[in-house]
Formats: structure tokens, sequence, C-alpha cells
């Protein structure tokens, strides 16, 4: 029994199965327990208001007279629900063939073809022919926002993109003007739509006429591969699905993690992730030969700079890692700075302006513009508002960042310099040795959030050229003197990561799964450390 006397749960019966549901479940969600889905437009798992708009998913209950919107149904006791009856079956094809009579028949242009929720109910039922012999309405596209268009032909007024700006972003920007056959989806008078979660309305429209203009006629559903990754635009770590063709990120969307972003995702971070991959990269392994870099094969290159680390273990230097490097990157640099004798890393955070989603607690566009700062603080790293000062002898290390604000002599003091990078800025002129590695988005592995949740990425394209991720490459080195083995695949390096660091003891790749877990209570206090700056943000 719950404290104020009511049951926790109820029991019900749906096609035949029993089951049993927290009090307050709707009918449309005690369903999916017996692996039944009811159909349903204006329905959405994270949008509070049911307005039982589209009627798709109607049932019949029994000892009642007429049939009921299932998402406004609440389960009780010993309710006994038909979801797939002759009677919801030709009530739920009357309501296809009704939003059928005016939809254009241009599924073999439109971007929602293969993925769209109107063109699967419409196949399910037979609906292939219409018995109406008028035209069809025509309203034409219009730009609701800077970069979202909007096809009113194709919108089934399923108000889910309505009702998403205005109970869960709570801005009340857009409305349905008019009414009828003649309703469309507007922005309210005097208003603009100019919010920073506003691209979440695309992901929810389930058909075609809600759609990123950057996306129009760029892909089909069948032509994309799909990748479960990380938002590494700031350390919320959004999880989302990363939709690819010929090697390009053309699409991103969010993919659903209650504990973190819910079934939403900020649109600096859709954009951010879209262009991660864009420009010159690193793609060979450059070696110091005279006064010149030189394009070498691994093999060559790892077996130099494992020989130059050698002779140089214990000298000390300095380290510069990026905040958006993996676990697994930033685990094998430490072991490498620890044989070099390099006391810790230093790392520059980008900060920005934060946006919140007000229903949402735990998704915010935090003011640091960076995936891991909450990892590289946990490895040992320091927060530097600038590249450090005094670079002098010994070794230095730089890790994938970019060595904005450095002077024409950066490095060149060192006694030896090694980028890793998977781009080659002119700082890096002076470098020994270069190594070419793969961005997160061509590789698998693991980010840690603002709150120490560990969370992993997979690889969504091809590493250009010859670079590599940096734990692979890294291990080798490390394999070369001795220290371990070299490591071919992310579940190896994520165990041994988890076996030699305190913060990740219990962790296993497998075990975090695609919805992440913390990290040790132990770590609390450096987690806290590495993420000071976002405490208030």
């Amino acid at each position: 029994m719950a404290e104020n006397g009511a049951k926790a749960t109820v029991t019900l019966t749906i096609d035949g199965v029993e089951v049993t549901v927290p009090s307050g479940t709707r009918v449309i969600e005690a369903a999916e327990h017996v692996g039944v889905v009811v159909p349903r437009y204006c329905y959405h798992p994270g949008i509070p208001t049911r307005p039982a708009q589209c009627r798709m998913c109607l049932v019949e209950v029994e000892g009642r007279p007429k049939l009921e919107p299932s998402c406004t149904l609440q389960a009780t006791d010993d309710m006994v629900v038909n979801t797939a009856s002759d009677t919801a079956r030709t009530a739920r094809q009357s309501v296809i063939e009704f939003l059928l009579v005016n939809h254009p028949l241009d599924c073999p242009i439109c971007d929602a073809a293969g993925q769209c929720m109107l063109q699967d109910y419409a196949y399910v039922t037979n609906q292939l022919e219409s018995r109406v012999d008028e035209p069809k309405r025509i309203m034409g596209r219009d730009r609701i926002s800077d970069d979202i268009l909007y096809f009113a032909d194709r919108c089934v007024i399923c108000t889910r993109c309505v009702r998403f700006m205005r109970d869960v972003a709570e801005d009340d920007s857009l409305i349905v003007a008019q009414r009828g056959d003649k309703a469309f989806i507007d922005t309210f008078p005097g208003r603009e739509l100019d919010n920073p979660f506003q691209g979440n309305i695309v992901d929810v429209c389930p058909v075609g006429a809600l759609v990123h203009e950057d996306f129009v006629f760029k892909a089909r559903a069948w032509d994309m591969d799909a990748a479960a990754s990380v938002c590494p635009g700031c350390p919320t770590g959004c999880n989302v699905t990363i939709d690819t063709k010929e090697n390009q990120i053309v699409r991103v969307k969010p993919r659903h993690n209650a504990a973190v972003n819910s079934w939403w995702m900020c649109d600096y971070g859709r954009k951010h992730l879209v262009m991660t991959n864009r420009g010159v990269r690193a793609e060979v392994p450059l070696i110091r030969d005279g006064g010149q870099l030189r394009p070498v094969n691994w093999a060559t290159a790892l077996d130099w700079v494992a020989e130059k680390i050698g002779g140089l273990e214990g000298a000390g230097g300095s380290a510069i890692v990026s905040p958006d490097a993996s676990n697994e990157n930033l685990f094998h640099v430490r072991k490498l700075l620890e044989r070099l004798g390099v006391a810790g890393a230093a790392f520059q955070v980008p900060q920005g302006e934060t946006a919140a989603l007000p229903t949402v607690p735990t998704l915010k566009l935090r003011a640091d513009r960076a995936a891991n700062a909450t990892g590289a603080g946990l490895f040992g790293g320091h927060r530097a508002d600038g590249l450090p000062d005094g670079l002098g002898g010994g070794a230095l290390v730089v890790l994938d960042d970019a060595l904005e604000g450095a002077d024409e002599d950066f490095g060149g003091a060192a006694d030896f310099f090694l980028y890793l990078g998977t781009r080659l800025p002119g700082a890096a002129r002076h470098a020994d040795a270069v190594f070419p590695i793969a961005t997160f988005t061509e590789m698998d592995g693991t980010f840690t959030n603002f709150e120490g949740r560990v969370q992993r990425f997979h690889q969504a394209l091809r590493p250009p050229g010859l670079a590599r991720p940096g734990w692979m490459v890294l291990s080798r080195v490390l394999a070369r003197l001795g220290d371990g083995e070299a490591i071919n695949d992310v579940r190896t390096a994520f165990d041994r990561m988890a076996v030699e660091t305190p913060a990740f003891a219990g962790l296993t790749w497998d075990g975090i799964g695609l919805k992440g877990a913390p990290v040790a209570d132990s770590a609390a206090e450096a987690v806290a450390v590495a993420d000071s700056a976002e405490a208030d943000a």
C-alpha cells in the first residue's frame, strides 16, 4: 500500500495477458509491459500532456459502451482491455483513412520515408487506395525557425511539437492556427521560435512535417548507419544516436536515458557533433628526421618513440591533454607520463553560455564546452586558463590540444616533444613525433560526465588514413617499454583502466551498458574538484 492508503500497483488484463503495473499507469504504457505497442501519433512518453488528439490509440474495454483512447485511460484493477479487437481495428483504419485524405503522396521524396509512423500504419491497415476523388488540399512549406522547415501538407496535427515547447521547454512560441482541415502549426503572432532546445520538435514529429533544413534531401533512412554515442558539447553527456552516410555525419538525434537527458538534447550539442569531423585531419605518423618531420609507418614510429622515451625515463617535463579525450586515452597518457616522471597534465576548458530545459533538471547546456573534463581530473589533470609556462627541458606530451595562443617556439626547448592529435596545428611544428589518432566518433570508448557517470560511445565513422585510437597506439608504446601488452579492443583497454584506477573500480565495459554507471564513491571528491566551474553554472 502507498503512504496515503492507495494501492501502489494495479493488475489488469491486456489482450489476454495479465499484467501488474504501478498505480497511475496509462493503458498505452501498461500494454508495453506485455509487448503490445498500441498505435499512436499524439502520445509521446516524454511529453506530460495526453490530449487524445489523434484517436489512433483507441482500445476496447470490456463493460464499457465505446472505445477509449488508451493514452488518457488510467489502468485499474480487473480491467480487461482488447487493443486489437475488430472494433478497435476498424476505428483505427478509419482514422488512417481520414488522415490520408489530404496527405500528399510524396513518400518518394519525403525525408521521413522509411521512418514515418503514418507510412507504417497505412501499410499495416492496407490503406493503399483512397475512396476520395476530390483534389487534395495544398498548404505548402514554411520556415518556422532559422533551421527548421514545416511541410504543412504532411502534418497530422498531433500537436507533439506544440506541447513539447509549451509543457517541456515552457515556451509558448508554437500554436495550432485555424481549425479543422485548415489547421496548421505556426508561431504565435509577434513571437519567434528561438529556443536552445527547439530542435527536439523535429525528433518528436511522427511524420515528415518538421525537418532540419540541413538534412533535407541529404539521406534516406535505409542509406544511413546508426551508432549509439554521447554528445561531446558539454559535460552533461547527453545520450545520442549518430546517423552516418558515406562516412559523414548527416544527423544526430537524442537517445533516451532517464538519468541524464531524458528524451532530449540541446541544439548546440546537435550542431557541434555534426561538425566534429570536419576540417583537415592528421592521417600519417611523423617523426623528426634532421630538421623536418617525415611520414613513416606505425611500426617505425612506435619503435622510434619508445626508444626516445626509454632514454628519458624519470626526466620529468610537462603535459597538456584535451578535456574531450576519452577515459581510455587519458589513462594511457597518464601511464606514459608516470614513466617520464611528469606529475600531471594541464587541460583547458572553453566556456560558453548555459541553457536549461526547465522540466528536466539533469539536462542542461553547461558552461564547460568539453565532454570529459571530469575524466581529465580523475586521471590527475588540472585546469589551466591557458597554455602552461616554463616548458623547458624534459619531455613534452600533448594529447589533442589545439595549442591556440602558442608562440613560435612552443615545444622547441623540450628534450622530446610528442604530439598525439586528430589534427596537426601549426604550434606542433617543433614536435619530434606526431601520432594521428581517431576522434571519439571513429572509435569506441567512454566519457565521464559532470556527475561522475561513465558512459560508452561507439564507433560511427572510419578514421582517415592511418589514424588509430589513442589508447591503441599508446598501449603499443608502453608494451615496447615493458609495461603491459599491446591492446586491440576497447574492452581490454577499459578493463585495464578499471583495474589500475581506483575511481573506476568495479566497473566493466559490458556492465556499464548503454545507460552508463557512476564512478566509485571514493572518486566523488575528485569529480567535484574537476567540475568546480560547473557547480554554479
